[in-house]
């Protein structure tokens, strides 16, 4: 039996993405094969693409997340056709990923739920909401009541950070490089827009003198410096993306850096960072239409260049998902 996947022979252009036929994988000991109806774009992947990630053995399945049902689980754990999302671990850079109709993923990094939601939705959910969960509850310690600086609001982690923070009570301030992306961050729930003038700090403390109590970094290193400028004593920003392909430190000299008394942290999560309780409250509360998935576009699998195209154009508002 044969499947289409989507292969990169090597780093390259959009035009070096190949749909193929291939085997449908068979599952090892503690793997489980997924039967995929749609995976989301990431820029992990567009890394992956361009020759920036580490650690990449060519060629690949692309894509490090995936939802689907079930196919086959030689261990018994789960039913077939039990509905699950699969991210991380390895997932379309050691091993292939989600970007095909079949996958085989280890069972630690499946996280089950049940939802009537379109498939096309479902496919926005997984690394999103594990990223900004995450990079709220671990990385920021989020609180009711406290004000939250997104730098890369318009992203879909960024997007559903604001969703997340406003569902707990907080001030969410985030930033865009395009007032016409302002809408899309209104429907997220987003407090104050700022359009992103290399100077935010400056805009953050017009309204709050103090500075935010938390900041959440998805831009990367060029504009993390204001970011720490536009946080109060006492204060975290969270480093989390890095949209800007930049994620290293040159001479790093922490006196100097970091404004005293901001402290500065990180987050990088995996599967088992959320948890099933989270990702079915989350589902259940979008059905009922107490929150929203930041979905933007959705393509076809032979689609998958011209949706990578988009993605590396950064034109998105939101989520990009390619449904098999």
């Amino acid at each position: 039996m044969t499947m289409r996947a989507v292969v990169l022979d090597a780093p390259g252009p959009v035009t070096d993405l190949h749909i193929r036929e291939l085997p449908v994988p068979e599952p090892a000991e503690g793997w489980v094969r997924i039967k995929v109806k749609a995976f989301g774009l990431n820029r992990s992947e567009l890394h992956t693409r361009l020759g920036l990630a580490e650690g990449v053995t060519f060629p690949r399945v692309l894509g490090i997340e995936a939802v689907g049902v079930v196919d086959a689980d030689p261990s018994g754990t789960y039913a077939a056709d039990q509905q699950v999302m699969a991210m991380m671990g390895g997932m379309g850079r050691v091993f292939d990923g989600g970007y095909a109709e079949y996958t085989c993923v280890p069972r630690s990094q499946i996280v089950p739920f049940k939802s009537e939601l379109d498939w096309a939705v479902l496919g926005a959910v997984p690394e999103m909401l594990q990223t900004a969960n995450g990079s709220l509850t671990v990385g920021l310690d989020a609180q009711p009541g406290q004000r939250l600086l997104i730098r890369g609001g318009t992203s879909s982690v960024g997007l559903a950070a604001a969703i997340l923070a406003k569902r707990i009570g907080m001030t969410v301030l985030a930033t865009t490089r395009s007032e016409a992306k302002a809408e899309a961050m209104a429907r997220a729930g987003v407090d104050h827009v700022l359009v992103d003038d290399g100077d935010v700090a400056v805009q953050v403390r017009r309204l709050f003198p103090a500075g935010v109590d938390a900041a959440l970094e998805l831009v990367g290193t060029p504009t993390l410096p204001d970011t720490l400028r536009a946080t109060r004593v006492h204060g975290t920003v969270c480093f989390t993306g890095m949209l800007s392909n930049e994620w290293i430190v040159k001479d790093f000299y922490p006196i100097h850096y970091l404004p005293a008394g901001v402290r500065l942290t990180a987050y990088s999560g995996d599967a088992a960072d959320l948890s099933p309780e989270v990702l079915q409250s989350y589902l259940d509360d979008v059905a009922a239409g107490r929150a929203a998935v930041p979905l933007d576009r959705v393509f076809e699998l032979d689609q998958v260049r011209e949706a990578h195209a988009f993605m590396e154009s950064d034109g998105a508002k939101g989520k990009l998902v390619v449904v098999t």
